[in-house]
């Protein structure tokens, strides 16, 4: 009973922050490893469950949807589909003891990125000034990163476009969660049929992932996009740190 409130809970948080910003994996593949879930397992789990949160979230931010850097949102769609789907093949063909010593690594990446992109954006950019091609190209890379690890997909796709020159988060968060959603549509229907899936977790935490999702969208369109961004980060560090804690000095 405590192991499927912690998943209630992981789901409703997470799919509020995958609304918000990102990240919401940084609590919802966390939460299945400690209910004795595999963490190959437990990330194909996580993908599952937050993708109907992702359409709710979409659905909210329906009207704000807007293309990106003067590209379509229907090719990067594809884009994002095209690289979900090798990145979810990818996955099927990793070793647990290896994703073990990734995932930390892969958290920590991502809450790095989401704080600090803007900053390194603006360095970049007087380098390199960004054009459609690059944006499609780094979107399909992005979609492999969203098959293989969902978590913090959406943080740096959002850290990406910061790097473009966007600076609105709000705007951005609308086509990030559909986006999000193609390249996880594929890894879907891989992960499904592949055997690996903790179902009875699963379901649990996509019932309060959808609320979740739903909610924060509706609260995140409130909110500055200054406020979402030091808020998100913040939960990200404090997540990381407990996950490097737990994984390398308690064994878990």
């Amino acid at each position: 009973m405590n192991e499927i409130l912690l998943v209630s809970a992981a789901g409703l948080a997470a799919g509020a922050m995958n609304a918000a910003a990102g990240g919401g994996s940084f609590l919802s593949v966390p939460a299945l490893i400690y209910g004795g879930v595999s963490s190959v397992s437990a990330n194909m789990s996580s993908t599952i469950a937050l993708y109907p949160g992702a359409i709710a979230s979409g659905w909210a931010y329906r009207k704000s949807i807007q293309p990106i850097h003067g590209v379509s949102v229907k090719a990067l769609f594809a884009s994002s589909l095209t690289g979900g789907f090798l990145g979810a093949l990818l996955l099927l063909f990793t070793p647990t003891s290896a994703f073990d010593k990734i995932l930390p690594w892969l958290l920590l990446t991502g809450s790095l990125v989401f704080a600090f992109g803007p900053k390194i954006g603006a360095r970049l950019k007087r380098l390199h000034e960004p054009n459609p091609t690059f944006l499609l190209i780094a979107q399909f890379f992005l979609g492999m990163y969203g098959g293989y690890y969902g978590g913090a997909v959406g943080i740096m796709m959002i850290a990406m476009w910061s790097m473009l020159g966007l600076d609105d988060m709000k705007t951005m968060n609308a086509t990030k969660v559909v986006l999000v959603a193609g390249a996880n549509t594929v890894a879907v229907v891989v992960f499904a049929i592949s055997g690996s899936v903790a179902w009875r977790e699963t379901l649990v935490m996509m019932v309060t992932a959808i609320v979740g999702g739903y909610l924060g969208a509706r609260v995140a369109m409130r909110l500055r996009s200054s406020q979402l961004r030091i808020g998100i980060s913040v939960v990200n560090f404090v997540i990381v740190a407990i996950f490097f804690y737990a994984k390398y000095f308690r064994g878990f």
